[in-house]
């Protein structure tokens, strides 16, 4: 915009007619850029622009889901993006220019002058007194711990014999699984010890990690829940969307069980816990070994701060991350020496791997933008991209069906050529829209048509999108999370079920494992490569 809404506050009838006529000609073409400009602003929509179908009003959306050549593909993963416009992603300094946040948590008011106010963490205060469980569930069954081996000789001691018991805890967990129905149980662990022959007595003790400094969390077998309990509990934050405050609400009208918010949250902060090396250890190895991965980002809320969702998908494998829109993520899950395919949009920190493809449908919504554009200059251009890009895409989805007589790259030669002549007529363009859009086009020119040379390489960058669909929804419940340690947890965990649903696994069975192995500080079990779910 040419004029602020500081300089229209002071236009009236007075001001203009008090104008020359050169000095009111002068303005007149301001005011009609401005009002060019807003009226493309208002044209957005999810057919010509980056604009998720989710933001449009329900009368609005009648008729948007009809078929189109090259677009129905792309229709299912828009209603992931976020409402951060993609123009700021062609150019470095994109994050800067991405200040436009998607509809976030309302800021804080601002706190009262004259009074400084110190901010406190959550919690109960020190010195106040502490609480204990107030409900009391029946005891199912008793497991006993007896120590095998003596700490100090390493003889083997008798299983039967004089045993003290030292001390016990209480477990919380689900019975089984059966066919449509949740039952709560309560196990006792009791602990024992052991004299040996050579004189020491030794003792069983339920199985921990040693902490970590990057998380808050004990992972610990001396924990009130069991690893069934606590992947429902994660299914119902992380796959049901639910509050954790629902949560408790669920368990006390469901299963009569009564948790404290903070129980269920530590609950999901540990299995993340636990469920890490799954990822770090094994999927981003799988990953960086793919021939084909898609990435995208969007953007998160981390304590109402503006970070970043990524995500990393191939055939059979996931990957997510929460952190700064930088070229560091993708060196950490990607590295440095990536050689396969890799699919993405027009952020510049991707042009650092060479193998890389663009999404068509994303340009082709751009086209279809400038060619309802009120510029005439711009329309031709619109117009022209359109029609070289469904053609483009047409032929390589016919070339799919059986080998072409000549080269597609052959077949589109010249029509590729005059776009390039087009694009560099319209480089210094006075329309920004156009001028932003060739020159995305220029600079990523290759990574536009390599889909001639190989026809079975994706046209579309849906599957990233598609994968981002479920956790944006998820942002805008509960508008992202609010430390470091929430972020780890969402990417880790959501990078395991997800990868689970890839490979037909039951991700709750698999964290159950997990989680228990890691409680005795065993090594991470491996993620199969594929299974049948058992009925």
């Amino acid at each position: 915009m040419q004029l602020s809404k500081h300089d229209l506050a002071q236009l009236d009838d007075a001001a203009l007619a008090a104008l020359t006529p050169e000095q009111l000609h002068a303005l007149s073409v301001k005011l009609l850029a401005d009002l060019k400009l807003a009226h493309a602003r208002l044209d957005r929509n999810p057919r010509n622009s980056s604009r998720p179908p989710s933001s449009m009003a329900p009368w609005e959306r009648a008729g948007e889901h009809a078929a189109e050549p090259g677009a129905a593909d792309d229709r299912g993963a828009d209603e992931a993006d976020s409402a951060v416009e993609a123009e700021a992603d062609e150019v470095p300094g994109g994050e800067e220019a991405c200040a436009a946040q998607p509809p976030g948590p309302p800021p804080a008011p601002a706190e009262p002058t004259g009074e400084v106010r110190t901010l406190r963490r959550p919690g109960q205060r020190p010195g106040a007194p502490g609480h204990g469980r107030m409900q009391h569930l029946p005891i199912d069954h008793v497991v006993e711990h007896h120590p095998t081996h003596c700490a100090r000789c390493g003889s083997t001691l008798p299983a039967t014999g004089a045993a003290r018991r030292v001390h016990a805890h209480l477990v919380i967990d689900l019975r089984e699984p059966e066919p449509h129905a949740l039952a709560v149980i309560q196990v006792k662990h009791d602990y024992y010890e052991h004299d040996c022959a050579c004189g020491h007595c030794t003792r069983a003790e339920p199985g921990h990690v040693p902490g970590d400094a990057d998380w808050g969390v004990a992972l610990s077998e001396r924990h009130l829940l069991g690893a069934r309990l606590v992947t429902l509990l994660c299914a119902l934050a992380l796959r049901m969307r639910l509050s954790r405050r629902r949560i408790q609400e669920f368990l006390g009208d469901w299963l009569g069980l009564e948790l404290a918010v903070a129980t269920i949250n530590q609950a999901v902060h540990e299995l993340a816990r636990a469920a890490e090396p799954v990822v770090e250890e094994q999927l981003i190895a799988e990953l960086r070994a793919a021939g084909l991965v898609h990435a995208d980002e969007t953007s998160w809320f981390e304590h109402g701060r503006l970070v970043w969702l990524w995500v990393f998908t191939s055939a059979t494998t996931t990957v997510f991350t929460i952190g700064r829109r930088s070229k560091a993520v993708l060196s950490e899950v990607l590295g440095a020496l990536f050689h396969g395919w890799l699919m993405s949009d027009g952020y510049w920190a991707y042009r650092d791997y060479d193998n890389r493809l663009r999404c068509l449908a994303h340009l082709l919504r751009k086209a279809r933008g400038l060619e309802e554009s009120l510029d005439r200059q711009a329309r031709a251009v619109g117009q022209h991209l359109r029609t070289c890009l469904e053609q483009v895409m047409a032929a390589v989805h016919k070339a799919r069906e059986g080998p072409p007589p000549t080269s597609l790259r052959a077949q589109h030669a010249e029509q590729l050529q005059a776009l390039w002549t087009l694009c560099l007529a319209h480089v210094d363009s006075a329309h920004d829209q156009s001028k932003a859009l060739v020159r995305e086009l220029l600079n990523d020119w290759d990574t536009f048509w390599v889909v001639l040379d190989y026809p079975h390489l994706p046209l579309t960058n849906n599957d990233a999108e598609r994968a981002l669909r479920h956790w944006v929804i998820a942002r805008r419940i509960g508008y992202g999370t609010r430390n470091a340690q929430g972020s780890r947890s969402v990417a880790v965990l959501a990078s395991v079920i997800d990868t689970c649903r890839q490979r037909n696994l039951s991700p709750w069975r698999f964290l159950a494992d997990v989680l228990r192995e890691r409680r005795q500080g065993h090594p991470v079990p491996l993620l199969p490569a594929a299974a049948c779910i058992a009925p």
